[in-house]
């Protein structure tokens, strides 16, 4: 016997929505969906970082940031010590901000001891050529009333006072600059946190 919806029109056997008013003729089942299974995804080990390269001649970087800084200083020669001890704090500052590795005080220090042994040689062969300046205007008879010229034209031509003025020389320029080292090093370090317990 043929269904009739109540709309009046005749449905087709098993029907099971109204073909002309589209009214459901009979409750459909829920079908149970299978949610599906996580997929997990097996990620590769996290590889540590490489440790950070020591600051020591091998480290072709640090050499070459100490000897840009080197020629640098000792452009301001008419700074003298000041510019020495920035010779050594602005390899550490162009150190760390080219790798981005933190600078204890140590590598501080050992990065301004490189600067220095650069900074010593230039700096050396730039007063050479100021005291041969110098030697070559004492032959100029206008400088022999001067006797603070006389007395520096005789410094440099005695081998001990060039060998005390080339060690003076060589302790300021290395031992400044270790020291501008050491000091951008320690205040690149991060602050500890402030408050929390003081006992």
């Amino acid at each position: 016997m043929p269904d009739f919806c109540s709309c009046g029109s005749e449905l087709p056997p098993d029907a099971l929505f109204c073909h002309k008013c589209g009214k459901p003729q009979r409750e459909l089942p829920e079908v149970a969906v299978e949610e599906p299974a996580p997929v997990v995804v097996a990620l590769p080990p996290l590889e540590a970082p490489p440790p950070p390269m020591p600051l020591d001649f091998s480290n072709r970087l640090a050499v070459r940031i100490a000897l840009l800084v080197a020629m640098g200083a000792t452009a301001l020669f008419f700074l003298p010590y000041v510019n020495w001890l920035a010779a050594g704090y602005f390899a550490v500052f162009l150190y760390r901000r080219r790798t981005g590795c933190a600078i204890n005080v140590r590598a501080g220090l050992r990065l301004g001891w490189i600067t220095g042994l650069f900074t010593f040689p230039l700096a050396g062969v730039f007063y050479a050529a100021v005291f041969y300046a110098i030697n070559m205007a004492s032959a100029m008879p206008q400088f022999h009333a001067d006797p603070r010229f006389r007395e520096l034209a005789g410094m440099t031509r005695n081998w001990s006072d060039i060998g005390m003025l080339a060690l003076q020389l060589f302790v300021l320029t290395t031992f400044l600059s270790m020291a501008g080292g050491a000091l951008a090093a320690k205040l690149g370090q991060p602050s500890p946190p402030r408050g929390g317990n003081n006992a």
